[in-house]
């Protein structure tokens, strides 16, 4: 049965490091939660490491900058992970080709222009037009404050009618920015699924994105033990399904995308329509909370 906990710091003794998910924990796409911010800064301060693990499409020290521009303390946190770092290892590796569509905004543009070292020597990487494409490279809608998986209808069946694989660099379905709801790059990638294509995943609950936090958590700082690690999320079927796939505890946020599922009061859910919704969904977090904190 899912523990509902008012704050981090009733459990953060029992863990060495988080696993903790950004887009509805620690901010909502335009500002910093202050509540979140202190609770990951009292992590760490108690000797925690904190690894921020997000589906965004793009490497690294992009999100780090965004986050940098947000107001997010860099001692809030000690590393970033996300699906673009671990989707890059795929495509070059070739997985979808050595010439790719990029269907997705410019803003990813990161993606295929800054190459880790460990990569420095592969084969090159082409962004060419869909009609020269071997495969595709989804970050997402070209607009995604207006635009739906629908939208791509129409390129994604003449993508599979080539037999192109597409490559999914975030396997999000939707994240709220600001107050508005829009789709990301796994929403094309599961209508892709769905039409009879075929779609390559990394990110969160997909095993190389943790692999790749592994690896670098135990370069950074030696192994650390499963049952040692807490993944936080508000995404049910990505952080919570992801964390619970490699072992470790689990913190559901639930005051992120499923938060009218739990009653009026956002800090606090209510324990039987949370039980009933966990129920549902077959999912059993370890720990559930309204906000980090």
């Amino acid at each position: 049965m899912t523990r509902i906990i008012s704050s981090l710091a009733e459990v953060q003794a029992a863990y060495d490091a988080l696993y903790c998910d950004l887009w509805g924990c620690l901010h909502n796409g335009r500002t910093p939660f202050p509540d979140a911010v202190a609770a990951l800064q009292g992590f760490r301060a108690q000797g925690g490491r904190v690894v921020l693990m997000t589906n965004a499409p793009r490497p690294n020290r992009f999100v780090a900058a965004q986050l940098d521009r947000m107001g997010v303390p860099r001692d809030a946190w000690d590393m970033v992970v996300s699906s673009g770092d671990a989707a890059q290892a795929g495509m070059f590796a070739g997985l979808v080709g050595r010439s790719v569509y990029h269907l997705g905004p410019e803003k990813d543009a990161g993606f295929f222009t800054d190459i880790p070292a460990e990569f420095a020597d592969a084969p090159a990487i082409a962004r060419v037009p869909l009609e020269e494409a071997e495969g595709i490279v989804c970050t997402g809608p070209f607009d995604e404050l207006t635009e739906t998986p629908e939208d791509y209808r129409a390129t994604l069946l003449y993508a599979k009618a080539k037999a192109m694989k597409l490559l999914c660099t975030n396997p999000d379905i939707v994240v709220d920015f600001g107050d508005k709801r829009i789709y990301c790059a796994g929403a094309l990638a599961a209508l892709y699924d769905e039409m009879g294509g075929t779609s390559l995943y990394f990110g969160k609950p997909h095993a190389p994105i943790y692999e790749l936090a592994r690896r670098r958590l135990a370069a950074a700082w030696g192994e650390v033990e499963p049952s040692r690690v807490l993944a936080v999320g508000d995404g049910i079927r990505t952080d919570i399904l992801g964390g619970l796939a490699e072992g470790t505890d689990t913190l559901f946020v639930t005051g992120g995308l499923a938060a009218e599922e739990f009653g009026p009061e956002i800090d606090s859910p209510d324990p039987a329509r949370l039980a009933d919704w966990l129920s549902a969904q077959e999912i059993t977090p370890t720990l559930a909370i309204g906000r980090l904190r």
